[in-house]
């Protein structure tokens, strides 16, 4: 099992019915096109970084990496964004993103 943050954990623990749900609809919308996972991912850590939410960005980084995707292939989905967020949003994001990627290398398990 991946380690996963805390306040996860929590959240999961205390809205049992609300953490079943959302877990059910990250699926359901996976399941729902073309698009395989990965890619699908890959999408969502482009999202989380517009959003500029650091946990999601760890998250889909890690999901992403553990289909298989490349290092590279995460960072073009980040600076994909540049002229769309910024450059700040997307260097925060890039930050994040090597939080991962950082650990994957060292065999450590991230988040």
């Amino acid at each position: 099992m991946k380690k996963l943050p805390g306040q996860f954990i929590s959240i999961r623990r205390r809205f049992r019915k609300l953490s079943r749900a959302v877990e059910n609809l990250g699926k359901v919308t996976r399941e729902s096109g073309p698009i395989d996972e990965k890619t699908a991912h890959l999408i969502q850590l482009a999202a989380a970084a517009a959003i500029r939410s650091e946990g999601s960005v760890h998250s889909h980084t890690r999901r992403a990496l553990e289909l298989d995707a490349q290092p590279e292939e995460i960072y073009h989905a980040i600076i994909l964004l540049t002229s769309t967020i910024g450059f700040p949003t997307v260097s925060a994001a890039i930050s994040w993103a090597d939080d991962v990627i950082e650990q994957s290398k060292v065999g450590k398990k991230p988040f």
